[in-house]
């Protein structure tokens, strides 16, 4: 039975709102089945949605990211006096029904992203604060691709019978005053506050990851406790050195377009589209507000809407998605009444790819990823083709063959029944980039197959050595061998996820893995260990005072260091403010830098991936250069990190 459609006028969408994100989690099977068949059906493999790709993994493998402890930490930097554990709260906190600034109402169908009938309400105040309640109605998720009009038919009539979840945003200055920056709150049917969101129907994750891994947040590690003389005694949310609010729960996290054209509209008067076109027009100005203009941007423009957007610093987003709504509205001065998604970058139509970026990249790329970036470091908000391109490596990996990508479960399942999948195989396939793609029969590879992944090559002393295929993905079967070194090696365990490589003789040894998965094998991997007895320090020795030492003398403080360019300060700095630099803020730095290590996926981790250059504004860093083989001294921090990484990165 349909519902009866209420007139009424219509709420906000950031839209989407998306809340979705990409991880590595809990092995739902489910998570990367698409709708159309894959090669080999998985059975275990990441939990792909709403989880960072980065999760901090801790000791014990839990995932301080989808904890308890880093929702805590996020509310009391951002709510610490309480004032919006209720949606009641949030509400008088930020003027709702108060009679004064501007309130925009629109509803839509989110098809595109988490299936919800949405009714939302955008405020912005006279001080230029904005704040957004989202009311997300679902009665089930049978239509395509997991969106059904029952639920926009829901919203339209208000029925609290469906109301599954309310979001809410605010986009204002932290506790102690200052910039404005994004901030996330989930609420219960009844208004309770929430410490987690089942925003997909995949099982609860902690906030705020399930909102700010779309919306360009970081995911970077809770500190140490608290213990200084008036401290919480608890672990404090991270700060972002080269923020420019510097305050504790900004996490970057920008708001999203309403991208009318990508969303579903009720038929009902009142809630059609020609009905709402002026409302979705009022609510993108807003969210336009809350953009900086780019660094150097000489104020005032001269246009209307960007009246009260300050100017970026150069360490921080630059406001890259105002273009998407400058296009939709006919450009500066916004002339247009109605949104059109026009957005083509000139370097995406000067590389000839205009069909790859409509077909593929805007509708399952663009909204979050032009949420990221700097000003020094703007490559992931592929906002040009030679951006994307530079990507190419990651893409295969994450979206290929990890299956982690598209961050949303709705885009995912579209891109792999849509013809998406096979462009972005063809343009993988693409000279230079020339990745394999394809099987056999010539179909698109999709992620369900078994990937065998020996660890990355490096260095080890003479002895036993141990060896992991945990980074394999789909797998459930191992096979290792050595296929070329000195004579006398042996392997113990050969047929195990965790093997081990006798070698008493110093040389290089090239180890070779294949996985599998009931009757399918993976393609073979190689392993290349350099064994040398007189390493130094041995790999089960080195410690975070030898990082430390390199971290502060081999060029990373040129952007890492108070005042600079980068997202954590490497210098000796007073990290817990009780005016004393000591062991204490020692173990800080060591929890901050060990949160740039992704345990999910080593050889991504940023503290190894940006010294050698990779989308990196301080380019290749001295050895640092991965491209040499292990033990160059090309490559002697690269080494030292990396064996430290494996040994557990102990402190």
């Amino acid at each position: 039975m349909r519902y009866k459609h209420l007139i009424i006028s219509t709420a906000l969408g950031f839209a989407t709102l998306a809340l979705s994100g990409c991880g590595a989690g809990n092995g739902n099977p489910n998570d990367v089945i698409p709708n159309s068949p894959v090669i080999v059906t998985p059975t275990s493999g990441p939990d792909s949605f709403l989880l960072f790709p980065n999760p901090q993994v801790q000791a014990d493998g839990s995932l301080q990211t989808n904890s308890a402890a880093y929702t805590q930490a996020y509310y009391a930097a951002i709510d610490p006096l309480n004032l919006r554990t209720t949606l009641a709260g949030f509400k008088t906190a930020n003027g709702f029904g108060s009679g004064t600034g501007t309130e925009v109402h629109a509803v839509f169908g989110d098809s595109r992203d988490l299936g919800y009938g949405r009714l939302m309400t955008a405020r912005q105040n006279a001080d230029g604060t904005v704040a957004f309640i989202v009311g997300n109605y679902a009665i089930n998720a049978g239509g395509v691709y997991g969106y059904s009009t029952l639920n926009l038919d829901a919203a339209v009539a208000q029925d609290a019978l469906w109301l599954k979840s309310t979001s809410a945003l605010e986009f204002s200055p932290g506790p102690g005053g200052g910039l404005s920056f994004a901030k996330f709150y989930s609420y219960d049917p009844a208004g309770n506050r929430l410490a987690t969101a089942n925003l997909d129907g995949r099982g609860a994750k902690a906030m705020p990851g399930v909102c700010i891994s779309c919306h360009g947040g970081r995911a970077d590690p809770l500190t140490p406790p608290d213990n200084k003389l008036g401290g919480t005694g608890l672990p404090l949310f991270p700060l972002v050195a080269n923020s420019a609010t510097q305050a504790r729960g900004d996490t970057q996290s920008h708001l999203h377009v309403v991208e009318a054209d990508a969303v579903g509209f009720s038929t009902a008067i009142g809630s059609r589209r020609v009905d709402l076109e002026a409302a979705i027009k009022a609510i993108n100005k807003i969210i336009l507000s809350t953009y900086p203009l780019p660094t150097g941007t000489v104020t005032p423009t001269g246009y209307a809407e960007d009246l009260g957007r300050r100017v970026a610093t150069a360490n921080e987003w630059q406001g890259t998605a105002a273009n998407l709504i400058k296009n939709a509205y006919g450009g500066n001065g916004l002339p247009n009444a109605n949104f059109a998604d026009t957005y083509l970058p000139a370097d995406w139509i000067a590389n000839g790819q205009t069909t790859l970026y409509q077909s593929t990249v805007a509708p399952a790329c663009r909204i979050c990823h032009l949420m990221r970036g700097t000003a020094q470091q703007s490559d992931i908000d592929l906002d040009t083709f030679a951006k994307f391109k530079g990507y190419a490596p990651r893409i295969k990996e994450h979206v290929t063959d990890r299956g982690d990508m598209p961050l949303a479960k709705i885009v995912y399942d579209k891109y792999y029944a849509t013809a998406m999948v096979n462009n972005i195989a063809l343009f993988l396939t693409s000279a230079p980039l020339a990745f394999v793609t394809h099987d056999g029969a010539g179909a698109a590879l999709r992620p369900g197959r078994p990937i065998a992944d020996p660890g990355p090559d490096r260095t080890a002393l003479t002895g036993a050595i141990p060896l992991s295929a945990s980074g394999s993905l789909y797998s459930t079967g191992y096979q290792w061998s050595i296929t070329s070194g000195p004579a006398g090696a042996t392997l113990t365990n050969p047929t195990a996820s965790a093997a081990t490589l006798n070698a008493a003789i110093n040389g290089t040894y090239v180890l070779q893995l294949i996985t599998g998965k009931g009757t399918t094998q993976s393609t073979p991997a190689t392993l290349s260990i350099v064994v040398n007895s007189a390493l130094t320090p041995a790999p089960n020795a080195i410690n975070f005072t030898n990082i430390k030492t390199v971290l502060q003398t081999g060029g990373c403080t040129a952007c890492h260091t108070t005042a600079g360019t980068a997202p954590i300060d490497y210098s000796n700095i007073d990290r817990n403010g009780d005016a004393l630099i000591d062991a204490t803020d020692d173990l800080w730095l060591y929890t901050e830098v060990r949160g740039r290590i992704n345990f999910n996926d080593i050889e991504s981790s940023p503290l190894l991936r940006k010294p050698t250059g990779e989308h990196h504004a301080g380019g290749l860093l001295t050895g640092f250069d991965n491209t040499k083989i292990p033990g160059d001294p090309l490559r002697n921090n690269y080494d030292l990190f990396l064996n430290w990484v494996l040994n557990g990165a102990p402190q």
